[in-house]
């Protein structure tokens, strides 16, 4: 039955948040969920420019699989209580700048702006890995099966952006310097506001 499953899962997620450490969930879920948010928004931007165009299946493909983890995100939001970043509103509108503003450099600069976010973003799930590792592997057991599934597919994202060419995007570390700056900063304002 799907609604006995789905409360069984709450249930389960409620009881381990016994002895958790509040403060460092709520930070990895609500900069993640801000990051997921801030995906999506620069896959739409990429796939208003370039969707009917050769990439736009590639772009999509992996748009669906961010699309997966904002909702997985979404569910943990609920599940362990947490308020998203009071930024959604500015990530929404950087997000698809940035997707349609790179994607207006053609495919080779969609795919160096792919490149420079989703290396960003493997790195910081590698942070929250140690993070979560550091505190207790058995009690975050589920959220590190989560960010480390996700962080896998974030790596095959730029993965797909080398083989389609990001890096020879004209000036592409310049590019990829500058927006990996910006994923910094919008990481530490996410965990934090």
């Amino acid at each position: 039955v799907p609604g006995g499953g789905a409360s069984l899962r709450l249930c389960s997620t409620r009881a381990a948040q016994e002895g958790i450490n509040k403060p460092v969930i709520d930070r990895i879920i609500r900069v993640d969920h801000a990051g997921e948010f801030g995906a999506n928004r620069i896959y739409a931007g990429q796939m208003a420019v370039l969707g009917r165009s050769s990439v736009g299946p590639v772009i999509q493909q992996m748009w669906n699989q961010e699309k997966d983890h904002l909702k997985k995100f979404n569910q943990l939001m609920v599940a362990y209580r947490v308020r998203p970043t009071v930024l959604l509103p500015l990530w929404n509108v950087a997000g698809f700048v940035l997707g349609a503003g790179s994607a207006l450099l053609g495919k080779k600069g969609a795919m160096a702006c792919t490149v420079a976010v989703e290396e960003s973003i493997s790195e910081h799930y590698n942070n929250q890995i140690r993070t979560l590792i550091e505190e207790d592997p058995e009690k975050y057991k589920e959220l590190l099966q989560v960010i480390k599934q996700f962080r896998d597919e974030e790596q095959e994202h730029h993965d797909i952006g080398l083989e389609h060419d990001a890096a020879a995007t004209p000036a592409y570390s310049v590019l990829k310097t500058a927006i990996q700056l910006g994923c910094k900063a919008a990481i530490f304002l996410s965990e934090r506001i």
